[in-house]
């Protein structure tokens, strides 16, 4: 199974961090946040797809060809044109399903399995704060009925994580709606959804990445459960 990781960010929320070092290599607890993320993949995820951009050549020498054991294909997104389309950039390597996650947050080994054992899916966590996030909407069976990008009035409280697993049926919405100069992926994920039902899957272990103060947190709290 294939997992693309979106990495061509320029982190602009964690300067002067990410001056001279792009965002998926920060670290967090002594490692990249790249590291956490591929090492809590799924054994079978046997294929790496990254999407890179702003100092990509030190991503590209971090993780090389082969990365914890897993082939890696390098994807050019020369402009910051956004998440759709870094992913439509993929359209031509997608062999099948597909794990796509972004190369910010640190989830848990037991939540992406949890994620991948759906034919289709998203992972979402309960926020405090669901202004700041993309926040899902569920149908009664437990599928995505609403999609909605950081709502000034949001109608839940539970956030997509960015982890999803999709199918090469994505790639028939391709992202239409311009906002700001980039085209978001959560066009094409609430289009995709009304004739591919995606599950909405609670997750257990979630630590976003989005400020400094973040990655403090984030030490903290993967040094406490090492230690547990």
């Amino acid at each position: 199974m294939q997992c693309v990781i979106l990495a061509a960010g320029k982190g602009t929320r964690l300067k002067p961090l990410t001056d001279d070092c792009p965002k998926p290599l920060i670290k967090v607890g002594g490692k990249a946040l790249l590291d956490h993320i591929v090492e809590a993949l799924p054994v079978f995820i046997d294929e790496l797809i990254i999407v890179t951009g702003y100092l990509e050549e030190q991503i590209r020498e971090h993780c090389g060809y082969n990365y914890y054991g897993r082939k890696v294909t390098y994807v050019h997104q020369a402009e910051q044109k956004g998440t759709g389309h870094a992913l439509w950039l993929c359209k031509d390597l997608i062999k099948d399903r597909f794990l796509y996650l972004f190369a910010d947050d640190i989830h848990g080994q037991e939540d992406l399995s949890r994620a991948t054992s759906y034919t289709r899916s998203m992972l979402a966590y309960s926020t405090k704060n669901p202004e700041r996030f993309g926040i899902v909407v569920r149908n009664p069976d437990g599928t995505l009925a609403e999609f909605v990008e950081k709502p000034t009035d949001p109608p839940s409280i539970m956030a997509s994580t960015g982890v999803f697993v999709f199918d090469k049926h994505i790639f028939e919405f391709e992202p239409k709606i311009e906002t700001n100069g980039e085209f978001y992926h959560t066009d094409m994920i609430r289009e995709y959804a009304k004739s591919y039902p995606i599950a909405v899957v609670e997750e257990k272990f979630w630590l976003p990445i989005g400020y400094p103060e973040d990655i403090e947190k984030a030490s903290s709290w993967l040094e406490k459960r090492l230690k547990e």
